[in-house]
């Protein structure tokens, strides 16, 4: 690989790991670039996810206190993300190349439109949620009162996401902080600290298998475009962060997408 291609990388890297502290989908500067060097889909998904996982290891750092706080209550959530994960993560190693090669264009699509519309996504699901709170207010319904991270239904929606994020890391971020906004009812910045762990946790899975898939199997993984990834996103998900947070939105918006539609049409091409 070309020591351009490899600062490339890093530089994204960086910006995509502050983004992924601060909103999520900053796998949508890193994968597409990797697409862009000629890497297949399925070596490019396992590259960048054992590279971005180095991005949560940072953010989550930074989250230490907030995540302490609510320790006790995310046993479960933990759990069932993790196993999910796991899950996608074999789906992949299971996907024919050929396959890969229509249903990438396809999640990038998805993860495109999640980032576009997220705000309006978020509102509307949080709107219902709020009807139904009320409406269980109304009725005079009483029950114990439990961490919202407990509540089986976060806990199905999440392992439903997480099953997503094992399988493609990209906007992963975005779909786990409207999930949690909207089964907790809390806004998306209280929630950020557990989207990092949550994160944390499907791309350790990921990068697990992948692991052991490369080393039993002898799956492809582009080790130099790894560890450029996971430099680059290690110090932007601990330093980059306050960065991403001060960046006008519409800028940090831009940018994945003008990324993502250059990976998107070199694929479809």
């Amino acid at each position: 690989m070309e020591p351009l291609s490899l600062l490339v990388l890093l530089a994204l890297g960086t910006l995509a790991g502050a983004i992924n502290a601060a909103v999520g989908s900053g796998s949508l500067l890193t994968l597409p670039v990797l697409l862009a060097l000629g890497i297949p889909p399925g070596t490019a998904v396992r590259t960048n996810t054992i590279g971005i996982l180095f991005s949560t290891l940072g953010s989550t750092y930074g989250y230490r206190r907030e995540i302490a706080r609510e320790r006790g209550n995310l046993g479960p959530l933990v759990l069932v993300t993790a196993v999910c994960a796991t899950a996608g993560a074999l789906l992949l190693l299971a996907s024919p190349v050929a396959a890969l090669d229509v249903v990438v264009p396809i999640l990038i699509v998805v993860a495109l439109a999640m980032v576009l519309f997220q705000k309006r996504l978020t509102a509307a699901l949080r709107a219902r949620s709020e009807r139904r709170a009320a409406r269980r207010r109304g009725s005079g319904a009483s029950a114990p009162e439990r961490s919202p991270y407990r509540s089986p239904a976060l806990v199905a929606a999440m392992g439903g996401a997480s099953v997503y994020g094992g399988y493609f890391t990209a906007a992963q971020g975005v779909l786990y902080l409207g999930v949690l906004g909207t089964f907790t009812g809390r806004a998306m910045g209280s929630v950020n600290s557990i989207k990092n762990l949550l994160s944390l946790v499907v791309n350790l899975a990921a990068a697990l298998v992948y692991l052991v898939a490369h080393l039993v199997l002898g799956v492809e993984v582009v080790w130099l475009a790894t560890a450029a990834i996971a430099v680059g996103a290690l110090l932007g998900g601990y330093f980059g962060a306050h960065l991403a947070k001060r960046m006008p939105e519409w800028l940090l918006r831009g940018i994945i997408v003008a990324v993502a539609l250059i990976a998107l049409v070199r694929q479809v091409l």
